[in-house]
């Protein structure tokens, strides 16, 4: 996992998890930095990997596993690959000819806790 990753993601060793959305206005950084994330996310095809990848039982999945499940080359899907991992939302590892991806759950888990809405004081999920 590189720091580009963590920076894109807004997180550190010393960094507490993000607000809610309707805690507290963004600043300007976070407010850059989750805007990356949302593009990368913001494609169809980007958005299938990243759920491809994510529900894989093991964990990881091969980019040659991937690719037959679009109709696009092999390269187009490794560029979007390459956005995701950019953005911070997975990363990979090269096995001789092939490339295994997986999702970084702390940047799923830092999405949805800034959606997720703050429960009234009295009110339980």
């Amino acid at each position: 996992m590189s720091n580009q990753e963590l920076t894109v993601l807004g997180q550190d060793s010393d960094a507490a998890c993000c607000q809610a959305l309707a805690a507290a206005p963004l600043g300007e950084e976070e407010a850059a930095d989750l805007a990356k994330v949302f593009k990368a996310l913001g494609d169809p095809v980007r958005l299938r990997l990243l759920s491809m990848i994510a529900s894989r039982d093991g964990g990881e999945v091969c980019v040659c596993e991937l690719t037959p499940a679009f109709d696009l080359s092999q390269p187009t899907i490794s560029h979007h690959l390459k956005l995701l991992r950019q953005a911070g939302l997975v990363d990979c590892e090269r096995r001789g000819t092939w490339v295994y991806y997986w999702v970084l759950p702390a940047a799923l888990d830092r999405l949805g806790s800034f959606l997720r809405l703050p429960q009234p004081q009295g009110v339980t999920a």
